[in-house]
């Protein structure tokens, strides 16, 4: 599966984003996926995931109850909405496509697929 993420920019803090991540190639709908950040000079890290069926969801503490994951199988997207955004979240964005019909994978080796990020800036 190829993904492709976008809808990263500037924005001020408290301000809102969605990215989203289209994906294309096998099925999609049979999927996990997660969105993972990595500001500059640090580790990749998990922020949000949910499951193929969209009945599952998971966040890191960080952005919990500010972010917000779903999908569309119909679509083949999954979005990330980012409200109330703060300075510390600035990063580049990742997609990523987990094959294993599993629980929501939290590290990035756990992820099969990955798309080519976009990065968000938060302004104080």
């Amino acid at each position: 599966v190829q993904l492709q993420a976008s809808g990263g920019g500037l924005v001020q803090a408290g301000g809102s984003l969605r990215l989203s991540c289209a994906a294309s190639g096998r099925t999609f709908s049979g999927y996990n996926m997660g969105w993972f950040r990595q500001a500059a000079g640090k580790e990749r890290v998990f922020v949000a995931g949910i499951r193929w069926s969209g009945g599952s969801t998971y966040y890191a503490d960080s952005v919990k109850g500010r972010f917000t994951i779903s999908r569309d199988n119909a679509k083949k997207t999954v979005y990330l909405q980012m409200n109330n955004l703060k300075p510390e979240d600035t990063a580049v964005y990742y997609c990523a496509a987990d094959s294993t019909w599993s629980t929501i994978a939290t590290m990035p080796d756990q992820y099969d697929y990955w798309g080519q990020g976009t990065l968000v800036t938060v302004s104080s």
